[in-house]
């Protein structure tokens, strides 16, 4: 059956603008990339042979390794769909820092796959470039502007310096007489 009455009435009112629970451009930037952050992270904690493999770094240890790096993109992801963004997105920051390291030791001469290894840091450090915009802005948005406040022309006496010690002489001028 076809619903008959109309969704808007003429005297609704019209939304002219989005309110502050609206998502930022930022907010929305930081939230796809946790959930890119733990998708990456599940592949790199399930499949590390895989990923090893696909950059012809194959060394004893290394499967380890990017276990390791799985379980801390997954962290950084979660952190960065939390409510502790800006730690998540700087968490993601420094990973960036560790991928760019360890990725850089596939560029020898003598990995058959270093064209991979040419691709993969190529994208690290695109993502690394998002990562440390949304960073900044995520920080510059919280933060509160530094203001120098001036003191000088306070005592720290609610009512004046003058006024706090006349009850203390009057108190001190009767119990002598």
């Amino acid at each position: 059956m076809r619903n008959l009455m109309p969704t808007h009435l003429k005297g609704d009112p019209k939304i002219l603008e989005k309110g502050p629970g609206s998502l930022s451009s930022v907010d929305r930037t930081a939230r796809v990339l946790g959930w890119f952050s733990i998708g990456l992270g599940l592949a790199e904690l399930l499949a590390p042979r895989c990923v090893t493999r696909s950059l012809g770094m194959e060394s004893p240890g290394m499967d380890a390794t990017v276990r390791i790096f799985g379980a801390r993109e997954i962290g950084a992801g979660v952190l960065t769909l939390s409510t502790e963004k800006k730690v998540g997105l700087w968490a993601r920051v420094l990973g960036d820092a560790l991928d760019v390291a360890v990725l850089s030791q596939g560029l020898h001469r003598s990995n058959p796959m270093r064209r991979n290894v040419k691709t993969a840091l190529a994208t690290v450090l695109g993502i690394t470039a998002i990562d440390i915009a949304t960073a900044y802005a995520m920080t510059a948005r919280s933060s509160r502007p530094r203001q120098l406040r001036d003191y000088s022309d306070r005592s720290g006496y609610p009512n004046g310096i003058a006024k706090s010690r006349t009850p203390r002489f009057d108190m001190a001028a009767r119990q002598v007489h």
